[in-house]
């Protein structure tokens, strides 16, 4: 079914556009591209289980199971774009070498690959990659893989990853848009599909994470032609949603500002592949707030103990966004990767409290006199919450000063008399959720 484009952004010259529509026509993924990649992956990767999830499956009234490609080889499903890629190269190009970017995962893919054939690798990973994806690039790709650090973001490093192949006359492996990629990541759909016929499965609903977009692009086309009533949902992060900025104006376009905490996901701009793929056979977007995703990875941890990364966990949240849409159906919910740093989780734990309203931030102006701590605690804090944070310095000559503290609220639904208590207290009081750039400053 082909989509009418809307082409609004004038960036984007008419001979873009042109091309993008014969794109549209010639360059769109079919099931026998998947099934080729799957064919060539099937001795290498793991066929990751397709698990039913009990406590899930109460918890919105349905059916859930979690294809796991956390327990890949290297944690993630982006070793099967890598690896596939890499294989579609001629030997030639291959023994020279290849050049990557990315933000972890790919990049440990690539590496695994490198090291497998023996063939080497130049890898850019963004400044603010976790320490625990670089270790692991490290690890997978010893002797064959060396890492260069560049830029703030995905797409800082592959603007560097793209001029230094120009430099050096090396190939690209891309992270999503490349039809080799696209395929040889959607070749996890191939198992989905197996296993429900094992199973005797009819899938209702299918979740997946979008960053650049290869995934979902691999995953629909495959499933929308061995299964066109399963409903492909994408995900997105609410501060690097560009698929959906794609969507509103008919193209890809790029992202002004980009919150990158969900850092496999973290894309400002989709590729021209990936965009159209998802645009014909994708059918709805949906956004999660990166607090919700906090919420996701512990519940996943404490009530399962699976460890799912930031985007890893994007599909799990968005249940919540369809709960009333997916009682009683069957779903799948695709958990990407496992890669997550354990030094990340204490701002992972606060994110959560704070985006469920059970840690707050407030500046206060206290009298500058003995007792006025005493009189807060006793007569503003509810009996069973508790201060978190506490930072003050005396202002000389003066009758107050201001007072940042963190309040972790016993329970969530006393926050209303407390801001009533506060706001008499100091009516001038200031709620740093309402502004988020004191709160990073401040906290």
């Amino acid at each position: 079914r082909q989509r009418q484009m809307c082409i609004r952004d004038s960036s984007y010259s008419e001979e873009r556009v042109r091309l993008l529509n014969v794109l549209t026509k010639e360059k769109l993924l079919k099931k026998e591209n998947v099934q080729q990649a799957y064919d060539v992956l099937k001795s290498v990767v793991r066929h990751t289980p397709l698990q039913y999830d009990a406590y899930l499956s109460q918890k919105y009234d349905c059916q859930v199971y979690l294809k796991r490609e956390d327990l890949q080889v290297v944690r993630s499903f982006k070793l099967r774009g890598a690896y596939y890629g890499i294989t579609q190269l001629s030997e030639e190009k291959r023994k020279k070498g290849v050049v990557c970017a990315s933000a972890g995962n790919h990049a440990q893919g690539v590496a695994w690959t490198c090291k497998k054939m023996g063939i080497p690798a130049v890898i850019f990973m963004p400044t603010t990659t976790p320490k625990q994806k670089i270790e692991q690039v490290k690890f997978f790709g010893k002797g064959y893989a060396t890492i260069q650090l560049i830029g703030d973001t995905f797409d800082d490093s592959a603007k560097a990853a793209q001029k230094y192949c120009q430099q050096e006359s090396l190939t690209f492996i891309a992270p999503f848009n490349d039809l080799q990629t696209m395929s040889g990541q959607g070749s996890l759909a191939v198992e989905i599909y197996q296993d429900m016929v094992k199973d005797g499965i009819q899938i209702d609903y299918m979740l997946s994470a979008i960053g650049g977009g290869g995934l979902i692009s691999g995953i629909s086309a495959y499933m929308k032609a061995v299964s066109p009533q399963t409903k492909i949902i994408g995900v997105e992060p609410n501060g690097a949603a560009s698929m959906a900025e794609a969507f509103k104006v008919g193209h890809p376009v790029t992202l002004q500002t980009m919150d990158k905490f969900v850092d496999g996901a973290a894309v400002s701009t989709v590729g021209d592949l990936t965009y159209l793929n998802a645009h014909e056979y994708v059918d709805q977007l949906v956004t999660v707030a990166e607090g919700h995703v906090c919420t996701t990875i512990l519940e996943l941890y404490n009530k399962e103990a699976i460890v799912a990364e930031p985007a890893g966990a994007l599909s799990v949240s968005a249940l919540d966004n369809i709960s009333s849409e997916i009682v009683g159906k069957t779903v799948v919910c695709v958990v990407s990767g496992g890669n997550n740093d354990i030094g990340r989780m204490q701002e992972i734990k606060e994110r959560s409290l704070v985006y469920e309203g059970e840690q707050l931030y407030y500046v206060v102006n206290f009298p500058q006199r003995p007792g006025a701590l005493k009189e807060f605690v006793n007569q503003i804090l509810n009996a069973d919450d508790d201060i978190t944070k506490f930072e003050y310095t005396k202002k000389v000559n003066r009758g107050k000063g201001p007072v940042l503290i963190g309040i972790q609220l016993g329970k969530r639904e006393n926050v209303a008399q407390l801001q009533r208590r506060l706001s008499a207290f100091d009516p001038q009081y200031i709620d740093l959720k309402e502004n988020q750039m004191l709160y990073e400053m401040m906290v």
